[in-house]
């Protein structure tokens, strides 16, 4: 009997990933320090067992900082990939099954709305609907990830909806929303699921580089990118603040993307 491979990326980004969730998990209901608790006898102190991130300019405690930071932009990303996914893949499903007139209508908008830059796009969304706070962010995120998210899907289910078993079920009475639902969309999960997972990066990423920008998440919220454009500021003083900071984001990223590339790498094994 043939041994099957283990997916050393599945693997590592699952451990990579579980961690920083469990982390972040934990840190929601419990911290080391008030993540908003000053003290002038405790600033600038470098990473020690009592601090295991250090300490900023007011002497809060980074760890417990980035630990709130890390559900904020958790749940934006989430959030963003959760509106982005159900609606592109709606759009795509329609545009993919129907294909015509439909098709190119709503492909021309995904193209308008895909020719600008994410962060232009979500600044404009931004300016439309009010003042920066994490939900008109996810919103403004959620409406610049629908294009990318249709695209996929509409790929998926055009090379779909000519397959055999669909024309057996068209045949056989069933309705296009049950062709649709039960059908063709359980059967575009190997390409939907690594999508999220890139889509997922690029909402921890753009909430980054909105709130370092100042048009992301402001106080009294905390995320991962504003922690970051406050650490800008100490980079003489405590290094340390930016390092630890960039270093979760990045492992966030790193993990998740080796979860995409093992799903892909499990795809390719069974085709």
């Amino acid at each position: 009997m043939r041994k099957r491979k283990i997916n050393g990326y599945l693997l590592v980004g699952l451990i990579i990933t579980g961690a920083l969730l469990l982390m972040t998990l934990i840190g929601a209901f419990h911290t080391p320090w008030d993540p908003n608790a000053m003290s002038a006898t405790e600033k600038f102190q470098a990473p020690s067992l009592a601090h295991l991130f250090g300490t900023d300019r007011f002497g809060r405690d980074i760890f417990s900082r980035v630990l709130k930071g890390s559900g904020t932009t958790l749940a934006i990303a989430l959030a963003t990939v959760a509106i982005g996914a159900v609606v592109g893949t709606l759009v795509g499903a329609v545009t993919g099954f129907f294909g015509g007139v439909v098709d190119d209508a709503l492909m021309r908008l995904n193209d308008a709305l895909t020719a600008f830059p994410s962060i232009l796009l979500a600044l404009l969304v931004i300016s439309i609907v009010g003042p920066e706070n994490k939900y008109n962010v996810v919103l403004a995120l959620g409406i610049v990830f629908i294009p990318s998210f249709a695209r996929v899907t509409r790929t998926a289910f055009a090379g779909l909806r000519d397959a055999n078993y669909i024309t057996s079920a068209r045949l056989m009475g069933a309705s296009n929303g049950r062709i649709l639902l039960i059908h063709m969309l359980p059967n575009t999960a190997r390409v939907l699921l690594p999508a999220v997972t890139i889509g997922f990066n690029n909402a921890v990423l753009a909430e980054a580089s909105m709130s370092f920008l100042g048009i992301g998440v402001t106080p009294p919220d905390a995320s991962l990118g504003y922690l970051l454009k406050e650490a800008q500021s100490m980079l003489a003083l405590a290094p340390w603040y930016a390092l630890c900071t960039g270093t979760v984001i990045a492992l966030l990223v790193f993990g998740v993307g080796l979860i995409g590339e093992g799903l892909q790498k499990m795809d390719r094994e069974v085709a």
